[in-house]
């Protein structure tokens, strides 16, 4: 649902096995979220910097961040055999995993182990990013021990180191909005109306800048994107992202419920136990 984030990823790979991982983050400098935002906020409102990329450690703990900043942010690039799908991370998870009310990452560590409803067990933190992967990027599963795994691990877990002299960050999960009678044929005027320039008239995207919303690279029907409600929450407060705050619970619940009449990948039940 976003385009890729405003940090402009400037790449350049020494020896992706074995060496040293040179990267370039540049981070608009913003000043940080101190309060919730309101509805009517701007993109530019709706984007703080959180942690600057200067404070990635050197070494071998920093070579991993930094790589699980290139999956996070463009998965089928950098971890394309364990996806299907023509999305990253960050397009549910957005601005790299920081935007609030976009389901950021910060601090989701913490939370972990938990009570998984879904899986009906108590999952860890490498479990829920194994959900991603199979469920909303329709792919496979990671080695738990590989290093993409690490990688992503290490690159949440210093997203959600605070930095010295920021408030505390504000905006996590999804904002519960209203229930809905959804109407799918509005939906479909809404979408073309406010996403299909992105999006595309089939849903296709524009990959990688914008990610497919349905069709055979989209994510699958496991997805917890594909839950209207869960829909309905990320697209009124993100979308469209340049526009945050046009749309009304109604209208996000609508075109929520045309995206999730459209086809798309099923869910591989071989995951199941995700």
């Amino acid at each position: 649902m976003r385009r890729p984030p405003t940090w402009i990823i400037a790449v350049c790979i020494a020896a992706l096995y074995g060496g040293a991982i040179a990267v370039g983050l540049h981070v608009r400098d913003l000043s940080g979220l101190t309060e919730i935002p309101t509805f009517a906020a701007t993109a530019e409102q709706r984007k703080p910097a959180w942690r600057s990329p200067a404070s990635m450690p050197n070494g071998a703990k920093g070579d991993s961040i930094r790589r699980g900043a290139l999956i996070f942010n463009e998965t089928p690039l950098y971890a394309s055999q364990f996806v299907s799908a023509r999305l990253s991370c960050g397009a549910c998870h957005a601005e790299g995993g920081i935007q609030p009310f976009a389901s950021p990452v910060v601090g989701v560590a913490a939370r972990f182990p938990q009570f998984n409803e879904r899986a009906g067990h108590v999952i860890s933190l490498e479990d829920r990013i194994q959900e991603c992967f199979v469920r909303s990027e329709n792919g496979r599963p990671l080695d738990y021990q590989g290093p993409e795994m690490r990688a992503i691990v290490d690159y949440i877990g210093w997203l959600s180191t605070p930095e010295p002299d920021r408030r505390p960050y504000v905006g996590k999960g999804l904002v519960d909005i209203p229930a809905r009678t959804p109407n799918p044929a509005r939906g479909s005027e809404i979408y073309a109306a406010q996403c299909m320039g992105c999006h595309g008239a089939g849903g296709e995207g524009k990959p990688p800048k914008f990610p497919p919303l349905w069709g055979a690279y989209a994510f699958n029907d496991g997805a917890g994107m594909h839950g209207i409600k869960k829909m309905a929450a990320f697209v009124q407060h993100n979308m469209p992202q340049n526009r945050m705050g046009i749309l009304s619970a109604q209208d996000a619940w609508d075109v929520a419920a045309f995206i999730h009449q459209q086809p798309r990948p099923s869910f591989n039940q071989a995951y199941r136990h995700f």
